[in-house]
This record gives C-alpha cells, structure tokens and sequence, in this order.
C-alpha cells in the first residue's frame, strides 16, 4: 500500500511512526513533511493547505489511502476533493470540519442540542464586544471564531486585558479573518482532559485520556503555546467521569453532528473541564491534537491504519480497539522565545539511541549541519513506562541528552497529574 500523510509536525511525525508498523504499507509520503520525517517517508515539499496540488501528487503517485492530519486542510475541504478524486482519505469532510472551524458552530451545536459547555455570547461588532464587558464578571474567556494555530484563546482577568484582547482580535487582526467574530464566555475551573475519539459518525471509541500543558513557562504562566507537552493517562478522567462525558457528551455530540446533516468520520477531540458541576466542553477539535498525539498513540496496541480504514468504511463497531495499561509522557523542547520570535538554524544533537523515539515538530535538512531547528516547537520527547512517575521520569532523563542552541523546554510536564496520583495514596 501507498499512503499519504498530510502535514509536517510533530503529530504528522507520531502518526507516520505508527501507520509504519502496518505490514501492508510499502510507502509513506507526507506532504510537506519535515527533517525528521524523512526518516520515516518521502518527504514532498506540496504545502498542507495546496489541496490541488496534493490531489495531483496524490492522483500521480497511485496514493491508495491518505490521512489528513491538520486543521487547516480539513476545514478547507481537502477530504472532499481527495474522495472526489478517488482518493481514499481519513479525516472528516468540510462540512464536518466546520465543528473547529467555527466556535461560534460549534457553541451554538452545544446549546440546540444540549452538550454541557461554558455560558457564552456572540459578537461580530468590535463595539458590542466591548459594551458587553461593562456588565461581565472576570475572568472572562476571549476567543477567535475561526483557526488560529491553537492559539486563539485568551483569558481576561481584568476588563483591561478583555479590552486589548477584543482590539487585538477584532480591530488588529492577530488571527486574520479567524477574528472577524469573537466567542465570549464564562472562565470555567477545573483541570482539563483532553480525549480524543475514532468515530465513523455512528460508532464513538474514545482513545486514552491525556493531559495538556498550553502554557509556555512552568507552573502554567507564560503565553497560550500550541502545547509544551503532555501525559496519558489523565487521572483526573475517572471511569465515573468517562461514563458522564459518554452519555452527555460524546454520543450527543455524534448525534447532533448527524442531525445537522454534517456526519462526522475521523478522529474528534473533546477538550474537556471537569468542574465541580460535571465535565463541559472548553472545545472541540476535529483532528488529532498535537501533542497529544505523541502519548496516545504509543499506547495503542491496535493497529492504526487498520481503525483509519474501519472508520472510512463505518465498520468501527467490529474493530477491537486496544490500549496498553503503560503510561507516557511527551516533553516538548522549544526554541526559546516561542511562542513569540524565535531564532532559527541551529543543529540538533540527538544520540542515535535516541533517535527513533523522537517525534520531531519543527527541523529541516541542512546539507552541512544535519538536522536543524525551523520551528517554535522542534521535538516531541516521549518515553512510556509501567508508572506516570517512571515515563515522566524517562522522557526528562532523554531531554537531558539532547541539545541545540536556544533549547526550552518547561520543566514540570506531569507534574499536577503527580500530584493528583499521590494525593489518592
């Protein structure tokens, strides 16, 4: 089998790694791919968001499955015209895309149907947005409607923060058009899960539960990050709350999708707060989350590509999908300044015992140096162990042997699910 893996980060890299292990598979190509990548396929330097040229490549080259990965295509329809094309693809349509293409679709989904998430209000005019914080109770949580990077989230302790964060989304255009309209909501509390799913949009399997860590310095300060790391699995996610976000959550979730005619087939990510009144919805991704891609996946037992096929097909029912009882955790090394300005350029140093249990997000090819860093969020430092304590253990004793220049990496990955585990004795 050929296969064709859309996107170039350090999910793309986890993904690959995994779709590998399948016997069938004679090639990977990912597009565009990265450094790192090219370690594991072919390397072709077509854009994600190149939809036509990635069904000419695709058309071309004889694909016979492809995976789209990244929020970007999805939501631009690159499923649609792969299938149209005759391209077999994992991941949802456009139409199903739109549940993280829009938080203004998807708030709206929750509330007709009844999903538990945060209060919110609407606002497509930068002045209404701006008089609806002379009646809010801070903190509020201020967030772009469209695509931002996974950064289009702020949360406003004050009305002065609310205030610059309205102007910067709506008058200065920091997302772009993603800003055009703005979701205002409650601040909920609580510690977050994040869960993602295999749905074919009759059949949810949630995978193993995972903890992000958004922040960008320790002890969760610093500015929202695409994710500095992460670990799987989520105490916080008991087979209590599991069974709550199953009956309230994700199957209603599914069924709603299905009623809005916008039946959705792939991998859907619920980011979840369990707060003191149950689990709500903080958001809802329509693909695999990065980086908890890079612990999930090295737990499942089940092959992938095969579920990816099931759920193409809607024959998810029939697939015995497995989860090792191990633990993991991925700490993510950054170029320091991210996720503001970074300098890139600088080589890695990675021992080759180490190399094949990387997952790499942000490196290029150079011709002299090796691989170097391109990125804000270069590698992805996954270890698994029979205890959270042992893999957060592993993966920091690897960072440790690991360099290049301007390195960061947050130094507390694990620690607030830790401390949870030894709280229950």
């Amino acid at each position: 089998m050929k296969v064709l893996v859309v996107g170039g980060g350090g999910r793309e890299h986890a993904i690959i790694k995994k779709i590998k292990q399948n016997p069938r598979v004679d090639e990977i190509y990912a597009l565009p791919g990265n450094g790192g990548i090219a370690r594991d396929a072919v390397c072709v330097s077509i854009s994600a968001t190149d939809i036509e040229g990635i069904r000419r490549f695709a058309l071309e080259n004889a694909i016979d499955f492809a995976v789209v990965a990244p929020d970007d295509p999805l939501v631009l329809g690159a499923v649609d015209v792969l299938e149209d094309a005759g391209i077999k693809c994992f991941g949802p349509d456009k139409k199903a895309a739109i549940i993280e293409g829009s938080k203004v679709f998807s708030k709206e989904l929750m509330h007709k149907y009844g999903i538990p998430t945060a209060e919110y209000k609407v606002f497509d005019s930068q002045k209404e947005a701006l008089s609806y914080l002379d009646e809010a109770e801070f903190p509020q949580v201020i967030k772009a409607d469209g695509l931002a990077l996974g950064k289009g989230v702020i949360i406003a302790f004050t009305k002065e923060q609310a205030t610059d964060a309205i102007k910067s989304i709506m008058q200065d255009k920091i997302f772009g058009a993603s800003g055009n309209r703005v979701v205002i909501e409650e601040f909920l509390k609580g510690p977050e899960v994040s869960v993602l799913s295999f749905t074919d949009g009759k059949t949810i399997v949630p995978m193993i539960s995972s903890m992000d860590h958004k922040r960008a310095l320790d002890n969760d300060m610093g500015l929202n990050t695409g994710g500095m790391g992460t670990i799987a699995p989520n105490p916080f996610y008991t087979e209590e709350v599991a069974s709550e976000c199953m009956e309230k959550i994700f199957l209603p979730t599914i069924r709603a999708m299905n009623a809005e005619g916008r039946k959705f087939k792939g991998c859907l990510y619920f980011g979840l707060m369990i707060t003191p009144k149950g689990p709500r919805v903080i958001e809802y991704n329509c693909r695999f989350g990065d980086p908890e891609t890079q612990v999930v996946l090295p737990l499942l037992k089940t092959d992938l590509l095969d579920i990816m096929m099931a759920v193409r097909e809607e024959r998810l029912e029939n697939v015995d999908i497995e989860f090792s009882s191990q633990a993991a955790c991925c700490v993510i090394m950054a170029s320091s300044g991210y996720p503001s300005k970074y300098s890139k350029g600088y080589k890695i140093s990675v021992p080759d015992s180490l190399i094949e249990k990387i997952y790499v997000a942000g490196a290029s090819l150079d011709p002299e140096k090796g691989l170097v860093t391109s990125g804000g969020r270069v590698l992805g430092v996954t270890a698994k162990a029979d205890s959270l304590g042992d893999a957060v253990k592993a993966a920091y004793d690897m960072v440790g042997k690991i360099s290049f220049e301007n390195a960061y990496y947050r130094r507390d990955i694990g620690k607030r699910a830790l401390d949870a585990i030894n709280s229950k004795g």
